[in-house]
């Protein structure tokens, strides 16, 4: 047995070790021109897939939550507490960096938006407590603090929803009274000389048979971002450049931010249940930006139109939310679960930016204001019975509702003209709407000890709409319907009933729906280039959705093999492929659009752009390294590699992948707790390779690589009292991006920053 576990272990820790090796060879390229066991567990009701009646009290730990993944049949990865604070992060998206196949978009120690399997936005679904997130609603709004864990689908079930190609990812907020909680934490984050201090508080209590969790996040920080910008433009046939230009950009922003998540619970008899969650994200900002542009090369037909700029901008940002639960059972064997939820989210943000010419006189003043209002509602009714101790069935139906009503002013200073309403044939007031009904039946059935199956069905149907000033012709009323039915069907296979090696099969259908913003966004025109002047540049679109786009479907095949370690650790493989249809894609191209007075512009519109093609291995191993060998340290060692291939099939070759996909992503982390000694330090190395891709005949874009190491060191002075000291991105290398739409190009480079945290943790 133990040289089965050293074979499975050095298979995927050199399949890793290849991977980290690979990135020696990287090259600094500029932009390219030219994946039950024999019963699955019961859980809580406000984790997605649930179809056990029972209630399990999961009170978190590595073995347990190992143990949860192992036996689910629909594949699943549990991160529980002691993995969510491990490194003190400060935004959920650097506790899922670390995860397999899972990638950050944006600038290390920036935020960005999360990618699973390397598939861009809409690809990957984001659920709270089991529901889509709410309009305005952000990752980064929560911190690490406020969750109690994350449960990763590497593919859908008809229960939680399948707008999931590449996957779903789970938010759980700190729930339930399984001891007393009253904990504190204070602490400060260093970078590029500014403090940011912060602190939160959870707190539980049990209050007759209402159950109250509350935690409180509150923060107040400020920080750098310093990048330059090249831009070049060809002739038709001569190489040398018609246009060059540089530019600078130093910018210094305050943010400030409260955030509030709440459960309350009551447990009547018989299986009777109430929950509310209320959330209140508050956050305001302000910020200062300095631009100079270097004119290397001159245009003289379009000029850059200013020499140097100064900005300033405020922005508020609030969002309040209740979602209630309420469970009630019919029968021993049946129960109902009603949920429901009303929201708004409210943003304003105010933006002012003067340009100066070469001898600082004054040019123009632009002056933006957009108020933005999103409402939400919805409402679920799932009904789940227990056929036996080895059969469930669950069967439901939801609604939801979204309205956007956004009111936005632009206003232009110039010495000769005064100041009067720039674009104001794209009106104030916008107003858009989407509705949303789905229907779905999920079986799951334990067949045999060692076979689980888990089948369903779902129909969805999206129905958007706008008024005047969206992307409807003339700037007139836009609307949008689509429906999709997804069947998806997940096995568990074990060779004996007791096994530690397990092998899962997933058939799916998924789709990607167009976003309110890619089906009817308002015209959005170039600040540097205003409609009364010279035709933009590539690199500097007008953009606007497109109310005709179809919804991208996937027909999906996943296959993994799992063994699991004594101690809690495992190994694992996971292959998967996606056959993907009406691909959307953001193409750039020369229009006479209505707000642009009858002249030409180049348009940044999705599209369908026809099929694609992904498919991926994805590599996993945990485990202490003293449970794998005998005499070794008690090291904890936790380690991924995810390969993967895209082509887009209307795309000529080469680099036709899917955007925002690498070719490769991997982790290499460790935790070591001294011997005889309150100290546990432990590290983290995550590597992503440049790329380019081509995104059309003419069009690229660049990403460079991204190497990020943390580190982090935690001392226990007693059971109540402990500190932590974090370093995140200690690399800090610049983050590169470009993009080509021939004959122009454009490269940004970014700075990044070194970030330390000190943390006094508390139980008070």
């Amino acid at each position: 047995m133990t040289q089965r576990l050293l074979s499975h272990a050095a298979l995927a820790c050199a399949a890793t070790a290849a991977t980290f090796a690979a990135q020696a060879q990287e090259q600094a390229n500029p932009p390219a021109q030219a994946a039950s066991a024999a019963r699955p567990p019961a859980r809580p009701a406000s984790a997605p897939g649930a179809t056990k009646l029972d209630r399990v009290e999961v009170t978190g730990g590595r073995a347990n939550e190992t143990e949860q993944r192992r036996q689910s049949t629909a594949a699943k990865i549990i991160i529980g507490r002691d993995e969510i604070e491990r490194y003190g992060d400060s935004t959920v998206g650097e506790v899922l960096k670390r995860l397999p196949g899972v990638t950050m978009q944006g600038a290390p120690g920036r935020g960005g938006n999360i990618r699973m399997r390397g598939l861009g936005g809409g690809y990957t679904q984001i659920l709270l407590d089991g529901e889509r997130v709410p309009p305005g609603f952000s990752l980064d709004s929560l911190t690490p603090e406020q969750i109690e864990r994350i449960e990763v689908l590497r593919a859908p079930t008809a229960e939680t929803g399948a707008r999931a190609i590449a996957g779903t990812i789970n938010i759980i907020t700190r729930e339930g009274f399984r001891k007393r909680l009253n904990d504190l934490r204070i602490g400060a984050q260093f970078e590029n000389g500014h403090v940011n201090p912060g602190l939160s508080w959870t707190r539980n209590e049990a209050l007759g048979p209402w159950t109250v969790n509350v935690s409180l996040t509150a923060f107040s920080g400020k920080r750098e971002s310093e990048s330059t910008t090249e831009t070049a433009r060809q002739g038709p046939t001569d190489p040398a450049p018609t246009m060059a230009r540089s530019e600078h950009s130093l910018s210094e922003d305050t943010r400030h931010g409260l955030h509030l998540t709440s459960r309350l619970q009551w447990r009547g008899e018989k299986g009777e249940s109430l929950t509310l969650m209320p959330i209140i994200i508050a956050n305001s900002g302000s910020g200062a930006r300095q631009s100079q542009i270097t004119q290397i090369v001159d245009d003289p037909a379009r000029p850059a139109g200013y020499d140097h700029s100064a900005s300033t901008s405020d922005n508020e940002f609030l969002l309040t939310r209740l979602n209630a639960q309420y469970n009630h059972a019919l029968t021993p064997s049946t129960r109902l679960e009603w949920r429901a939820g009303l929201g708004r989210a409210h943003s304003r943000n105010r933006s002012s930016r003067n340009e100066f010419d070469a001898s600082d006189a004054f040019t123009r003043r632009l002056d933006d204001d957009a108020d933005v209002h999103d409402d939400s509602g919805n409402l679920s009714l799932k009904w789940l019975t227990q056929l036996d101790s080895e059969h469930s069935l669950v069967f439901g139906a939801e609604t939801e509702a979204t309205r956007r009503n956004e009111l936005r002013t632009t206003f232009q200073t110039t010495p000769a003209g005064g100041t009067v309403p720039l674009y104001d044939d794209l009106g104030d007031n916008f107003r858009a709407s989407t509705s949303r009904v789905a229907l779905y039946g999920q079986d799951e059935w334990n067949i045999s000890p060692t076979v689980a199956a888990h089948a369903g069905i779902r129909w969805e149907g999206i129905d958007t709409r706008s008024d005047a000033g969206g992307a409807g012709a003339d700037g007139g009323p836009v609307h949008n319907r689509s429906s999709v039915v997804t069947p998806i069907a997940h096995a568990v296979w074990k060779p004996e009933p007791n096994s530690r090696d397990q092998v899962r099969l997933s058939l799916t259908r998924s789709y990607k729906s167009p976003t309110l913003n890619n089906l009817i966004g308002r015209p959005s025109v170039s600040s540097r280039f205003p409609v009364d002047g010279p035709i933009n540049d590539a690199t500097s679109p007008d953009r606007v959705g497109n109310p005709d786009l179809k919804p991208e479907l996937a027909r999906g095949i996943d296959l993994a093999f799992e063994h699991y370690i004594k101690g809690g650790g495992l190994l694992s493989a996971n292959v998967f492929h996606r056959d993907i249809t009406n691909l959307i894609r953001t193409l750039t191209a020369v229009e006479t659009p209505w707000w642009s007075g009858g002249k030409p512009r180049y348009v940044a519109r999705p599209q369908n752009i026809g099929d694609a093609v992904t498919q991926g291995i994805e590599l996993e191993a945990k485990f202490r390294a003293s449970d794998v060998w005998e005499g070794a340290i008690p090291l904890d060692v936790r380690t991924n590699a995810s390969f993967f291939q895209s082509r887009v099939k209307s795309v000529p070759g080469p680099d036709n992948r899917l955007d925002q996909q690498p070719s490769a992503t991997a982790n290499l982390g460790f935790d070591y707790r001294f011997r005889g000694m309150p100290l546990t330090v432990g590290g983290n190395y995550n590597w992503n390779p440049a790329y380019n891709t081509r995104l059309s005949e003419d069009q690229y874009a660049y990403q460079g690589a991204k190497r990020v190491l943390d580190a982090y060191a935690l001392w226990v002075f007693n059971p109540a009292l402990q500190l932590r000291v974090s370093g995140s991105n200690l690399t800090a290398l610049d983050y590169v991006t470009g993009s080509t739409i021939a004959p122009e190009t454009a490269t940004t480079i970014a700075k990044s920053y070194v970030n330390w945290q000190v943390r006094l943790e508390m139980k008070l």
